[in-house]
């Protein structure tokens, strides 16, 4: 039995949602998301929530049941709220700019990187090492954090690199003589 997927998804005042030939479309301030909707689930919207229970009692049913709750959870929150990542750089010569939709960083190779920032994110440099991410679809916005940090890692001698706010980087010793 999934913990999660038992509690129903509380749907806030001003959020719309509809269910139209398997696919979930969650409409609020924010903008409007979709889900494909599982045939192994299924799906009820009554007065001011959102069910999500198993539609039999395979093992792939159980196995998507909580995940399934967890994306529609997801919808609602970000059109209500929002999502947002913030990464940190550190390392000499190491900074970030925003310029409309392209984010350009120096990360110390030999060229500029620039990064295109897709039509539905948002993307802050309030200054020069620190890159705020925000969207209304969490999928998004920690796919391009995460393709952002891959330019540069953080490493465990320096801690140079991109992380992200709160992340822990293991140091390490350097060699003794």
């Amino acid at each position: 039995m999934s913990r999660i997927g038992k509690r129903p998804v509380p749907v806030p005042a001003g959020v719309t949602a509809t269910m139209d030939g398997g696919i979930m479309s969650v409409k609020g301030p924010k903008g409007t998301l979709t889900l494909t909707m599982r045939d192994e689930i299924t799906y009820g919207i009554e007065d001011g929530s959102i069910s999500v229970q198993p539609a039999n009692a395979t093992k792939a049913a159980r196995a998507f049941w909580g995940m399934q709750r967890t994306l529609v959870q997801n919808l609602v929150t970000g059109v209500t709220d929002g999502f947002t990542k913030t990464l940190e750089i550190t390392g000499v010569g190491y900074r970030a700019n925003a310029q409309g939709n392209k984010l350009k960083l120096q990360l110390g190779y030999s060229h500029d990187v620039d990064i295109d920032v897709p039509g539905d994110l948002d993307v802050k440099t309030p200054d020069q090492t620190t890159v705020i991410i925000s969207g209304n679809d969490k999928q998004r916005v920690g796919q391009l954090a995460a393709e952002i940090r891959r330019w540069r890692k953080p490493e465990p001698y320096k801690g140079k690199g991109i992380k992200y706010r709160g992340e822990f980087i293991f140091r390490k010793e350097g060699k003794k003589k």
